[in-house]
Order: C-alpha cells, then structure tokens, then sequence
C-alpha cells in the first residue's frame, strides 16, 4: 500500500511539477528592500533569483525515486543589473532548467520590474545558475540528476560546452584563492588617503543562526518549496540559525549574495561618497559550504575604477566557534561592479582609485582586462542582436 502511494505520488509530481516546467514567483519591492533614495539593492534581487532557481531545482532533482534531496547552489554566473528597480515596482521571477548533467542543474533565471500604476514593465536581470543536489539523509551525499529532454541535439550540446566552461573556471579560481586568507583589514580612516584601496575597504561580521539555514543547517540562498505539506529552506553557505531552518543547518546562498552585495555597497560609496547601485556581478563561486554557528566575516575591496565603474572584490571567510581547531576557511567569491549615480540617477563619474604598491597595480590591471572583455562581450551581443 505504501509503495503505491509513493509510486502515485511521483507520477502526480511529475505530471505537476515537469522537469523543466518553469517557475515563477512575484513580490512587491518594499522600504527594507532599496537604498535611502529608493533603489532596491541588488542584494536582494540576486536572493530572490537564487530562491527561484533553488526551488524549481529542488522539484526536478525529487522527481524521481530514492533519496529525497534539495539543489544547493554551487555558482551563479556573470549577472547585469540592466535597469534600476524602485520601492512599489513588483518584480517578477522567472525560472526555467536548461540543462542537466550527471551532478549537476542549469537553471535560466529572468527578472521583470513592473510598475502596477503605469502598466510599465523593463527586464532587469538574467541570470545562470549552477546548483547540485545534496541527499537530505547525508549531506555530503550528491544525487544524481534527472535528465531532461532537449529540443534538439544542439541546444543539449551547447549546454554541455556551458558546463565544462563554468567547471573549468570554478576550478581555475578555487584553486586561485586555495586556503590563502587574504585578510582585508579595516584601518582608521582618518590616516588613510581617500580614494585609496585601504580607505574604502570594508568588512561585515556576521553569526549563522536557524533563520539563515537550509535544512541541512547550511547557510543558503533562498527558500524552496517542496510538495507533501514541508518547506525544505536550502543551499549551502551561510551559517547563522536564524536564516533558515534545517535539521543540519547549512547557510542559504541567497542570504550569502545579499551580505556581499551589502559590502560592496558600502565600498563603493565611501570611494565616490553617492547614491550608487549595483551594475553586475561576476561569478559567484560557492567553495565551501558553511554551517549553522559559524562566524563569517565578508570583506570587500576596491580592485579597479573606469570612468563611470568600479569593480569590488568581495570574499566570504567562515570560522566555527564550536570546532575553533578546523580554522577560518574561504567559502565564497565574487567580483561586483557598481556604478554611481546623481539625483536623477544619471551616471556620474568615478573618482580615478589611487593606487599604492605592486599587489594593487597588479589587481587593477586584473580587473581592467575583466572590465574590457566585458565590455566586448556585450558589444558583441548587441550586434548580434541587431
């Protein structure tokens, strides 16, 4: 009797829940939401786009039977902020599965601003997200994914090349930062020059509680929903209790991105000391997960400015206060890129970064080439488009 109501209860979830049926979530953007002039901080669109992709993974990755498990986030590639979003606007959430390897969910995430006085809608945001599903009986236990059906041999071989490029780089920048903690100091801002890397650098402190935690007690990015009466809160970096809510406790990436982007938030406006809004981010690297007691520090620094950008560097270190000997450990990674705007939110230019020493000359030649392949790409697109 038991196996037949399970094997009723997989048909119905996939007759309901299709393995790339898309997901879609909507929320009004409140005054907690946006800065102190009415921008909604990209922090939190990047929370909820990772709270979109965390559920319709979750509801593919359980399709089949076995172990019951939910989609951490393991990398969310480069996203563009293409338009500003305001208090009052309702953003609207888009999520779709465009590939799945054998460990592994693609997920496409759209964002849509939209004015409900006027009728005005604006794509703000597209994103890529990686996630991989981790069994709910042992979390270091990787499941494998159910594959989807693809339009054409095409379209799955172009998901393929998107697979190997971004476990090619994850790699690549895992091995970049290793367990090298580049500590990122807060020095008296009064003996430090302004415009400097030392005067705008910035850290955060923070205690993973119940609040900020997956079901496996990881810190996690967003909230899934599963079927069958539970909500399974997942992802796997953050680690304060109150974030989330899992028998494990792991932290979820959303509330991981959020504090990021509050860091670099702060950097950028003690460089240009304005109203400023996030533009993009770089890829989010999940290395490590980080769990429920842990304390994270998050530190942002200034790597390069064009006339009318900056780019901060933003890592997230961890350190359990319970298992002191293990020793702080680097859990994520990110490159953000802030633009500084006026009243009216024009672009305004950015104070030029005054560099001291070899190590910041070589970050800002670094960040440079990034600024310039990033801006052919998009010219690239844009001709493409046309």
């Amino acid at each position: 009797m038991v196996m037949r109501q399970n094997q009723l209860f997989h048909y119905l979830w996939k007759q309901n829940w299709g393995a790339r049926k898309p997901n879609s979530t909507s929320r009004i953007m409140r005054p907690d939401d946006a800065n102190i002039v009415g921008n909604v901080h990209g922090g939190t669109i990047l929370k909820m786009i990772e709270e979109a992709g965390c559920i319709i993974g979750t509801r593919h990755c359980n399709t089949q039977t076995g172990d019951r498990c939910v989609a951490a986030l393991a990398r969310v590639e480069r996203t563009d902020f293409l338009y500003p979003m305001f208090i009052g606007e309702v953003a609207h959430v888009s999520a779709e599965i465009t590939y799945t390897s054998k460990h592994s969910v693609e997920v496409q995430i759209n964002v849509l601003s939209e004015n409900i006085v006027t009728g005005t809608k604006k794509v703000t945001n597209k994103a890529t997200l990686w996630y991989v599903p981790l069994s709910l009986q042992n979390v270091d236990k990787i499941i494998e994914v159910p594959p989807i059906e693809y339009s054409s041999s095409e379209q799955e071989e172009a998901g393929k090349k998107r697979y190997e490029a971004q476990k090619l780089e994850r790699l690549e920048t895992k091995e970049r930062n290793g367990e090298i903690l580049m500590s990122v100091s807060l020095p008296d801002r009064q003996t430090k020059e302004p415009y400097t890397v030392a005067f705008s650098q910035s850290s955060l402190i923070h205690l993973i509680g119940p609040s900020d935690c997956t079901m496996h007690g990881f810190v996690h990015g967003g909230i899934l929903s599963l079927l069958i009466s539970s909500y399974i809160l997942l992802d796997w970096l953050l680690n304060l209790p109150s974030r989330g809510h899992s028998t494990q406790h792991s932290v979820y990436s959303g509330v991981t991105m959020k504090l990021m982007d509050e860091v670099a938030g702060i950097v950028a406006a003690r460089h240009c000391k304005t109203n400023i809004v996030t533009a993009s981010v770089d890829a989010i690297n999940f290395h490590r997960k980080i769990k429920k007691g842990c304390v994270i520090t998050v530190s942002g620094r200034m790597t390069f400015t064009s006339n009318k950008s900056m780019e901060i560097e933003v890592f997230v270190d961890a350190e359990s206060l319970v298992e002191a000997e293990k020793g702080k450990y680097r859990a994520v990674t990110a490159f953000f890129t802030y633009i500084s705007l006026d009243k009216d939110n024009k672009p305004l230019p950015v104070p030029p970064l005054k560099l001291e020493g070899e190590e910041e000359q070589k970050r800002f030649e670094e960040g440079k080439a990034r600024y310039l392949q990033n801006k052919a790409k998009r010219l690239t697109d844009k001709e493409r488009q046309q």
